[in-house]
């Protein structure tokens, strides 16, 4: 068995040493919607994750400085859109890219709501409507608790998950069906 070196360092990490490192670390794609009639506005994340089953909730990290941060916290709700793997030109649309803002970026995506909720989108791998718990505020950065309030869910479908600064499909029967190909062949009985 190794053991883990545990390096100190006497200062603060780089920015940018950080980023590359963090690129290494693969993320579920999904779209946190906010707001309600033309006051909307969402954010391309992979910051989200299940917090509890026990109440239903979850997580997601907000830059403070992203155009849904006050939106959040006025309305108090929010929506997060699990991206499938042929919905890249909405993680662009969202991510700011192309200067789209507000209501532009709902464009191109069917949307449904419920009241009070933020935005859904029909076809997400799953959409769920989440009220705020609380928020726990941390250098850029906002910790959003949310209770889940409303969900639906697609039969089945590949992921969109982001990895090294790419978007990169996940789809389990498919990828199972390639570490199948690469695998090693599990002994036969009385073979040792």
């Amino acid at each position: 068995m190794s053991s883990a070196q545990i390096i100190k360092l006497d200062r603060d990490v780089p920015a940018p040493d950080f980023r590359t490192a963090m690129r290494h670390l693969v993320g579920g794609v999904s779209v946190i919607t906010v707001g309600q009639g033309a006051d909307v506005t969402g954010m391309t994340v992979t910051s989200v994750s299940s917090l509890s089953v026990d109440p239903p909730s979850l997580i997601v990290a907000v830059n403070r400085a992203a155009s849904s941060w006050p939106l959040l916290k006025r309305y108090g709700f929010f929506g997060v859109n699990i991206l499938a793997a042929d919905q890249t030109d909405i993680a662009e649309r969202f991510s700011g890219k192309g200067g789209l803002k507000g209501a532009e970026r709902f464009a191109g995506g069917r949307w449904v709501a419920r009241a009070p909720g933020a935005p859904l989108l029909v076809g997400a791998l799953a959409a769920l409507d989440c009220e705020v718990e609380d928020i726990i505020e941390r250098h850029s950065h906002g910790i959003v608790i949310g209770r889940v309030r409303d969900l639906q869910v697609a039969p089945q479908g590949s992921a969109l998950a982001y990895w090294h600064g790419d978007y990169v499909a996940i789809d389990r029967d498919e990828d199972i069906a390639k570490l199948a190909e690469v695998s090693i062949p599990a002994p036969r009985a009385g073979n040792s």
